[in-house]
């Protein structure tokens, strides 16, 4: 007798286990750490001494520590993830980043809370991509994205919380809430288990090399690739490293009428954009496209800055709408790190998924200098337009040059 078929599992029993559920509240916490420094730049810089003129470019420096932190840990946790496995990302960088955060609710000085930023940011680096590996490998090719979108959607959240947070407990508070968070999601991640096909390559192919971050650079179609699948993320973090986390400044330069606080400004940055994760995740299950999706959020995200850059003497309810609107803008963020994932082998999946939104991120640096350099030359908000306007054409450019990667089997090798 032939052997009798399994009914074929639904959407939801199929994206809805622990690999796809403990990735979202990694990747919720992740985003609650990670945008602290913006939530909490003015409150803690002000107790820690930092005088008002300085607000500005402490709060850049703490970004950029943070930032440069995330870039070096990208390399160094997306390599293990390949080299040992998807798992020991996850458990190594949630510690990590735990521990920093309740040590920064303990700083004294501003030079410690540099350290600190720097070491949290290192501990971050791992979340999202090995989140979006483990998911993109365990779900099927043609459900994955509901998987990397629910953890998206999940994930950004944390910031939401955070901001709201913020404005019920002091600021060292906060660092330890999300300290407290991640280790207690530590005892989550025992119930899930490693990719398999991750572990079917080790058995099969031990002899393969894993990891091999300086392989994405000796071809140059590998590296245009790898260059691409970075460079079309530049517009988000511009949009969160300069226009939300400054965006108290710009309102007084836009003469906002009311308050426009930080806090705020990021927790609704994020509610846009877990809407925004949401609705690219379920367009690109049925428009069958990346590429088109990621196009479609880009355009957004151009609108929403100029509606942003046109808000002169409007109310802070108008501009917190436009902040929303940018939010949902560069919600193609969860399809853009798994559009990364999706272009290159097992061996090397790990390595660059966990690379490329760090990579992204660290980008910040170079944004944020750029701004400042513009902005003492051309004024605030003309140095804030050209920063922007160079951040969305080279991300139109990259994603023009990339292959639509939607329904891709994910199961063969990097070539070496």
């Amino acid at each position: 007798m032939p052997a009798a078929v399994p009914p074929p599992r639904s959407v939801l029993n199929e994206v809805l286990q622990p690999a796809v559920i403990v990735g979202a509240l990694g990747y919720f916490v992740d985003i609650y750490d990670l945008t602290l420094v913006s939530i909490l730049r003015v409150p803690s810089l002000t107790d820690l001494g930092v005088p008002a003129s300085e607000l500005v470019n402490r709060g850049v420096s703490l970004l950029n520590w943070q930032m440069a932190g995330m870039l070096l840990g990208g390399i160094f946790f997306g390599v293990i993830g390949d080299r040992i496995g998807r798992l020991a990302v996850l458990f190594g960088s949630i510690l990590l980043y735990s521990l920093a955060n309740i040590a920064n609710g303990f700083v004294t000085s501003f030079e410690a809370y540099l350290a600190l930023r720097f070491i949290a940011g290192f501990g971050l680096a791992g979340e999202l991509g090995g989140s979006v590996t483990l998911v993109a490998e365990v779900l099927s090719k043609e459900r994955r994205a509901y998987g990397t979108a629910l953890v998206a959607t999940i994930g950004v959240m944390g910031a939401v919380v955070g901001g709201f947070v913020a404005e019920l407990v002091h600021w060292r508070t906060s660092y330890f809430i999300g300290g407290g968070l991640g280790l207690a999601l530590l005892f989550l991640r025992v119930s899930v288990a490693e990719s398999g096909m991750f572990d079917r390559l080790k058995a099969a192919a031990p002899h393969v090399k894993r990891g091999d971050f300086l392989s994405l650079f000796t071809r140059w179609s590998r590296f245009s690739k790898y260059a691409r699948c970075i460079l079309i993320g530049l517009p988000s973090w511009f949009v969160v490293g300069v226009l939300v986390t400054f965006s108290p400044e710009f309102a007084r330069a836009l003469r906002i009428s009311g308050e426009i606080k930080a806090a705020y400004a990021v927790s609704i940055l994020y509610l846009g954009l877990t809407v925004g994760d949401l609705a690219s995740g379920l367009l690109t299950q049925w428009l069958g496209s990346r590429r088109k999706v990621v196009l479609g959020f880009i355009l957004l995200t151009v609108a929403g800055m100029a509606a942003y850059f046109l808000s002169a003497d409007a109310g802070a309810r108008w501009f917190y709408t436009v902040i929303f609107w940018l939010g949902a803008g560069i919600g193609y963020w969860a399809v853009f790190v798994t559009i990364g994932a999706e272009q290159f082998g097992t061996n090397l999946r790990s390595t660059v998924a966990t690379t490329v939104p760090n990579f992204v991120r660290g980008a910040v640096v170079p944004i944020t200098l750029g701004f400042q350099f513009c902005k003492d030359r051309f004024g605030l908000l003309p140095g804030a337009m050209i920063v922007g306007a160079v951040c969305v054409a080279v991300a139109l450019w990259a994603l023009h040059g990339l292959e639509e990667t939607h329904g891709k089997d994910l199961d063969y090798l990097e070539p070496s």
